[in-house]
């Protein structure tokens, strides 16, 4: 049996292990949190590197990848710097394949209910790919780089701005300790909601889980979620806000969707190369597999 394991500086409670067949593969995909710790984190990969088929870097990017430019992450690296053998990945090959095809999906299956089609899309610049994908299919579109990473009430409505505005910040935020960007550890189980106003605004309100999680307000009525990472506790959470619909990029196995860094180790370890896959061979396996989004109604 093939192992790909996700080490994650995220809550050890997000934990989960299952075993799925990929490419009639037998592959264990395991998530190991380690409550902010990253010292912890670059132990672990440090202690499984060359006994594993592949690694996923969870809770963190290693960079950003914004039209085909990668922004490093610097603080992030550091929890790689002791892997010599174990290909890793931090699930940005499938933020820019699999995640595209979110508005389309959305579109093809809930297209009446999206009305009027306007999406609010936490981090574009993290999540090119699903910001590209809702733009594209004319869904007018808000983008929250400045106000999730930064904390700074200005949103942005351009795809064009979003890239602009990384070329221009992002060699300096890329030298930022990581914790000042994005929730780690037990921060990440702290709701202070925000931005209420954007979050009323959408119709579908898309992009990372714990960002979601984190800043909605307490209701938000007949909206679509297009997100992945869930747990049984978030799809309460959006049941109980009265969500109506939950998109997830990645499958849902025995209750929950892993990250994309973690499927995409998964579909590392499964083709056998003992290298990261490139764009072309992600899509290829994404097609053969016939890997599409899920969607779960909620009300």
């Amino acid at each position: 049996m093939k192992r790909a394991v996700s080490i994650s500086i995220g809550s050890s409670k997000r934990d989960k292990a299952v075993e799925i067949e990929l490419l009639g593969e037998r592959i264990r995909i395991e998530r190991i949190g380690t409550d902010g710790d990253m010292e912890k984190a670059a132990q672990l990969f440090q202690e499984l590197d060359g006994h594993v088929d592949a690694f996923g870097v969870g809770g963190a990017d290693l960079s950003i990848v914004v039209d085909g430019h990668a922004y490093p992450l610097h603080s992030a690296r550091k929890l790689v710097r002791h892997i010599r053998k174990t290909p890793t990945v931090d699930g940005a090959g499938l933020k820019n394949t699999l995640e595209y095809q979110l508005a389309g999906f959305i579109d093809r299956n809930l297209g009446e209910h999206v009305q009027p089609r306007r999406a609010f899309i936490n981090v574009g610049s993290d999540r090119w790919g699903m910001s590209v994908g809702f733009a594209q299919a004319g869904y007018e579109c808000l983008f929250g780089d400045l106000m999730f990473a930064l904390g700074l009430n200005i949103p942005i409505r351009s795809i064009k701005s979003v890239k602009r505005l990384a070329s221009v910040l992002m060699p300096i935020v890329g030298r930022f300790p990581f914790k000042w960007l994005y929730p780690t550890g037990t921060e990440q189980e702290k709701r202070t909601p925000r931005w209420g106003p954007a979050f009323d605004w959408a119709t579908v309100i898309a992009g990372d889980a714990l960002y979601i999680t984190r800043y909605m307000p307490d209701r938000l009525p007949g909206k679509v979620i297009a997100t992945n990472t869930t747990t049984p506790a978030d799809v309460a959470l959006f049941r109980q806000a009265g969500v109506k619909y939950l998109v997830t990029s990645t499958p849902v196995l025995e209750g929950r969707s892993f990250g994309t860094n973690m499927m995409e180790a998964a579909l590392v370890a499964a083709a056998g190369k003992g290298r990261v896959l490139t764009t072309e061979e992600l899509q290829a396996l994404i097609d053969r597999l016939g890997l599409q989004p899920q969607l779960q109604k909620l009300d």
